[in-house]
């Protein structure tokens, strides 16, 4: 049995519908999204959790405020975790909390 796993990565004009892939190994169907700020990661990742996704990682570009909205959003129902950075390196050296909150 696979692992159904995401990785939800956050920028700005990023486009949640173009700007996403699927990657599949032996063990492990990863599915790949960009959001452009944290409401649209809220509902991508509810999404994915209700398609069967167990095992969601948010890229450093998600704050601490940023991670917790979307463990609250699927509430239990998958396993979150995250890349962190202080200040994202990407992102002007800024957190997403101060961008995408």
């Amino acid at each position: 049995m696979k692992v159904e796993a995401a990785f939800i990565f956050v920028a700005p004009n990023t486009d949640m519908n173009r700007h996403k892939s699927d990657i599949s190994t032996d063990i492990l169907n990863l599915h790949v999204v960009g959001v452009s700020n944290y409401a649209e990661g809220t509902e991508v990742a509810v999404k994915l959790v209700d398609e069967g996704v167990k095992v969601i990682e948010l890229c450093a570009g998600f704050g601490n405020e940023g991670v917790a909205v979307i463990t609250r959003a699927v509430h239990g129902r998958a396993r979150v975790g995250a890349v962190k950075f202080d200040c994202h390196p990407g992102l002007d050296f800024k957190s997403g909390d101060e961008l995408f909150a």
